[in-house]
């Protein structure tokens, strides 16, 4: 298994574009299964999880064609609605195939999917709206087999804003008979995305950005050429990763418009940042300001970048506090922190943390995505080497996260 080698206390400087979003990619590529056509996504990441999606996908009978960042997915050939179950139990997004394949087909079978260790996030939410739909599940041996005869508008209330939930329900309503509304859906700017993809396919959607979508259905797709947004986590990341090491960045592709609480409390605690149009530039000089900080759904900041503020606050002055709302699991790196000499105490979904002046490099090991790059992070801001084991968690949401950050002028190399 690789291994990422950090070397601590080297101030950072440079400039990047970043990434296409993962988040936004991946329900697109579920879209594209409504269209018995081409589809075609600009500025797709290169990372495992597409390229898992991507093999759903050629399972199912679809072409992919991948050349640089542009994908190509040709679904006129669709010939099967199983999503083989060593991609499914990889990916937790592979459930948003469910929707899209009950709105093309009218079936399909999954098995309970997988992803990081980051909380149960039960998929409860996902299957009662599709069964508002006209979707009917049976589950066996761990398969849930979905049918319909025909998807027909309905009214859905969410209680809480699932991302994923509010993405079923839109590609399902997409292939739907007559008008779905969606009240309480999620308002995160990948949802938006998938918004702009299904309009521009020939779906009628109202109250994009909104917590109440109206989708108007329908069967006549259209050939499309789309854009992937900038991923505004991996701007999240290398602006954490600025702040911790010292140093100043500038970010291209950045999608500031959809960091706006993510500047306001990196700002909070310490940063310089300047943002024009869609490029983000940010100095950073001395430890970061202890803040207090909660985690919430879009528009509030975002779970995913909650164990990147963990590590600022460890190295910060003073005492700070996060609250976790959203994935009761995201606290795992705090263990593996504790190694490298963090201050960090956890009581149920907060931890108290002290800052300290410097941390030390360790062995310590990736539980999951997001946590996995905090720990290179945490590296850029210790003193000595620290080693992360089981990067593969990494892979799966960014391109090459060490040659971003050695754009940056950290000293960081990945060992197979």
């Amino acid at each position: 298994m690789s291994e990422i080698l950090v070397q601590g206390y080297h101030s950072l400087k440079g400039e990047l574009e970043i990434q296409g979003s993962k988040n936004a990619a991946l329900p697109m590529m579920a879209a594209a299964v409504l269209h018995k056509g081409t589809t075609v996504l600009n500025y797709v990441p290169r990372i495992q999880d597409v390229f898992c999606m991507m093999g759903i996908l050629e399972s199912m009978g679809c072409v992919c064609t991948m050349e640089g960042h542009r994908l190509t997915i040709d679904a006129g050939c669709l010939t099967d609605v199983r999503i083989p179950e060593k991609n499914g139990k990889a990916m937790r997004s592979s459930i948003v195939l469910l929707g899209a394949l009950l709105g093309r087909s009218g079936e399909a079978y999954a098995h309970y999917p997988g992803g990081c260790s980051i909380g149960s996030r039960p998929i409860d939410m996902h299957l009662d709206a599709l069964e508002k739909l006209g979707a009917v599940f049976r589950e066996e041996e761990g398969i849930i087999h979905a049918q319909t005869m025909r998807l027909k508008g309905s009214t859905i209330s969410f209680d809480y804003p699932s991302v994923g939930a509010t993405e079923n329900v839109l590609l399902a309503a997409a292939g739907a008979e007559g008008i779905t509304v969606l009240k309480g859906a999620a308002r995160e700017p990948e949802i938006a995305a998938l918004c702009g993809m299904l309009q521009a396919m020939g779906a009628e959607i109202w109250g994009t950005g909104t917590d109440c979508l109206m989708i108007h259905g329908t069967r006549r797709y259209k050939d499309v050429v789309r854009d992937v947004p900038g991923d505004r986590i991996v701007t999240g990341t290398y602006l954490s990763a600025v702040m911790a090491a010292g140093g100043e960045g500038v970010f291209k592709r950045s999608s500031p418009k959809d960091l706006d609480c993510v500047v306001k409390t990196m700002e909070k605690a310490g940063a310089h940042i300047r943002i024009l149009d869609d490029v983000l530039e940010v100095k950073m000089k001395g430890r970061p300001k202890a803040i207090s900080v909660e985690t919430n759904p879009y528009p509030g900041f975002p779970t995913d970048l909650q164990s990147m503020m963990m590590v600022l606050l460890a190295i910060g002055d003073g005492r700070g506090c996060l609250k976790e709302t959203v994935f009761e699991g995201r606290f795992a790196t705090a263990k593996e922190l504790h190694k490298m000499g963090a201050g960090i105490i956890i009581e149920g979904k907060e931890a108290c943390i002290t800052g300290q002046k410097s941390l030390t490099g360790a062995r310590v090991q990736a539980c999951d995505l997001r946590g996995g790059a905090a720990l290179v992070i945490a590296g850029l801001a210790a003193e000595g080497e620290t080693v992360i084991t089981e990067c593969h968690h990494i892979l799966r949401g960014y391109e090459d996260i060490c040659r971003d950050l050695r754009c940056l002028g950290a000293v960081i190399r990945r060992e197979a």
